[in-house]
């Protein structure tokens, strides 16, 4: 699986639709991890390859998202992205958490089993 961009309407359709619901209730299948990202961020161009590796070896297990915060502001305003990278990391079942800053394989690894 390769890391999948997410806009506001297949936010809305695979994760929430945060327009539609007050509370959060993930539409997800299995447990996903969302880096909120921009393309001119140095730590943000460290993180892509490290979710690309880890959205192979959870083929089929995690979903992984990604989302440009310059294109998507109503996203980054609901999550109230203020640094970037920000990895968010969603259970199937329980409460979303969010990571900033850039993390390595082995500590983003550790968070997305966390999850599973």
């Amino acid at each position: 699986m390769k890391v999948i961009e997410l806009n506001s309407e297949l936010f809305k359709s695979k994760i929430m639709d945060f327009e539609g619901e007050t509370q959060w209730k993930f539409k997800g299948e299995r447990p996903a991890v969302i880096d909120f990202y921009a393309t001119w961020c140095g730590p943000c161009k460290a993180t892509a390859p490290v979710m690309e590796q880890l959205a192979e070896k959870y083929d089929g297990k995690v979903d992984f998202y990604k989302v440009d915060v310059d294109k998507e502001s109503d996203l980054s305003a609901m999550f109230r992205i203020q640094s970037i990278p920000s990895i968010l990391f969603i259970p199937k079942q329980g409460t979303p958490k969010m990571q900033v800053g850039a993390m390595g394989v082995g500590q983003m690894d550790e968070a997305v089993k966390s999850i599973c």
